[in-house]
């Protein structure tokens, strides 16, 4: 996955508490498992109308907030099932931070694994950032992940806490897979050696 160092970006403000997993993305568009294609479904129900037009009074559908990369919001961000497509689908849209005041657990370990930052801060902070996302393209915002920090608009910089593993993995682009494949040459190693000693047993290739 790619990395997350410095982010500097458009925010958007999404108001709303208990945005489940559906929410994010319908169940009717989980039927694939690749990972890209998702972000034009992305919040379906509240960026179009019934008959497939777009919703011009949802934030992500007007300008600047088309190309957000920040998402703020409010509590229980990603209840609801279990499913990845929901980080998938806000990576695929081009959100790579989102921020509220609470998450749902699975939601919140899956945004890690898929390179998304998300953030805690109480409501109120979450506040003050939604009024700063509201002024627009010449309100952009910085998240810091090394230094732990948002910069604000006018250069006040707000702390965030993150588990120092998970700040590792994002800052080094390593999921899962990533981080098996750093200890290549030991699982190497260890398959060439089991192939001499029992050559009846099935090995593993990396490639």
């Amino acid at each position: 996955m790619d990395k997350f160092a410095t982010l500097s970006a458009v925010a958007a403000a999404l108001p709303e508490a208990n945005i489940d997993t559906d929410k994010i993305i319908p169940a009717r568009f989980l039927k694939t498992t690749q990972r890209t294609g998702l972000g034009k479904h992305a919040f379906d129900a509240m960026r179009y109308t019934p008959d497939g037009a777009e919703n011009p009074d949802f934030v992500l559908n007007r300008e600047p907030w088309r190309k957000a990369e920040i998402l703020v919001t409010y509590e229980n961000l990603g209840c609801g099932s279990s499913r990845e497509h929901a980080p998938w689908a806000l990576l695929d849209f081009g959100i790579r931070c989102v921020i509220a005041p609470s998450f749902a657990d699975i939601f919140f370990n899956n945004c890690f694994k898929n390179g998304i930052l998300p953030i805690r801060l109480p409501r109120e902070v979450c506040d003050t950032l939604m009024a700063d996302a509201s002024m627009g393209a010449n309100a952009r915002m910085t998240v810091d992940l090394a230094r732990q920090v948002i910069v604000r608009p006018d250069g006040e910089e707000v702390a965030f806490d993150v588990d120092p593993f998970r700040k590792h993995l994002l800052l080094e682009g390593l999921d899962d897979i990533g981080q098996t494949l750093q200890h290549e040459g030991e699982i190497g190693g260890y398959e060439s050696r089991k192939r001499q000693e029992k050559p009846w047993m099935p090995s593993i290739h990396i490639d």
